[in-house]
């Protein structure tokens, strides 16, 4: 079973499950296309959004686990 971590880079995660970018927007982080999406880990990225981590964790496991 696959399993997203908070430390993946939000492009490797879009990359391998491009299902997750929906999942990605519905927590609020629509900076898929932003070059800083390239480097930034999921739990940076989150941080910077005021986004609960664990949640969205979760929910990207749930998408990665189809």
């Amino acid at each position: 079973m696959a399993e997203i971590n908070k430390e993946m880079t939000i492009l490797e995660v879009v990359q391998q499950w491009p299902e997750a970018a929906s999942i990605f927007m519905q927590h609020g982080m629509g900076c898929l296309g932003c070059a800083i999406a390239q480097f930034e880990n999921i739990e940076q990225g989150a941080s910077a959004h005021g986004i609960d981590v664990d949640s969205l964790i979760e929910d990207l496991n749930k998408v990665a686990s189809v």
